[in-house]
């Protein structure tokens, strides 16, 4: 048996984030056919099922595991996917996680925006050249929005979802950078070598995301 017919005997390896997008990734991949199911063991990193193994990780690191091949295949919000830069291949969008990326300032700021924080600078940055604006950005972890309370930025780039955050912080949008959601993405070389058995996954999850 050659490497490569070797390695598509291979169970299939999923990569997920972990929480709330984790159980309904393992649900709408459920309805495209895999027999997928949590470890009892609630510290449980890999999660054995019957048809793949799952790496439960940051969200973040999604692309990061299915780009260099660890992971054949992953969900992770377009955002984190934008960001990354990764090179994977995305063939679904799961119309699940929905949300939008957006230029925030406090309500009522009308002057120039020189310095912008965000938890996705090179979103951000992209953001900021294709606008001809000239400013600083400023890389966060926590909550960015405080940034514009406290003064520390003019204006922040972050998620937003249902708007509840904005609104009681007396925060707005003043622009959308890109709408948001969960995708179903592919190692490269795992598509080739796997192409029967993950395009039957793939059109099932087309079909599941319209």
């Amino acid at each position: 048996m050659s490497a490569d017919s070797s390695a598509v005997q291979k169970k299939l390896v999923i990569a997920l984030p972990k929480g709330r997008i984790m159980d309904e990734s393992i649900e709408i991949l459920g309805k495209a056919g895999l027999r997928l199911e949590r470890s009892p063991d609630k510290r449980a990193l890999i999660h054995y099922c019957e048809d793949a193994d799952i790496l439960e990780m940051r969200n973040n690191d999604v692309a990061t595991y299915v780009e260099l091949g660890v992971a054949d295949v992953g969900i992770v919000g377009k955002d984190v996917l934008l960001e990354s830069g990764r090179n994977v291949y995305e063939p679904v969008d799961l119309n699940f996680q929905n949300c939008r990326m957006s230029l925030i300032t406090a309500n009522g700021f009308d002057g120039e925006i020189t310095r912008v924080a965000s938890k996705y600078p090179n979103s951000t940055l992209r953001y900021l050249q294709e606008k001809r604006i000239n400013a600083e950005v400023i890389p966060l972890k926590g909550q960015v929005e405080l940034a514009c309370l406290t003064g520390l930025a003019d204006a922040v780039v972050d998620i937003v979802q249902t708007g509840s955050t904005l609104k009681a912080n007396d925060l707005v949008e003043v622009d959308v950078l890109f709408e948001s959601s969960a995708r179903f993405v592919v190692n490269r070389a795992a598509l080739k070598l796997r192409d029967k058995q993950l395009r039957i996954i793939i059109e099932a999850l087309r079909n599941l995301a319209v």
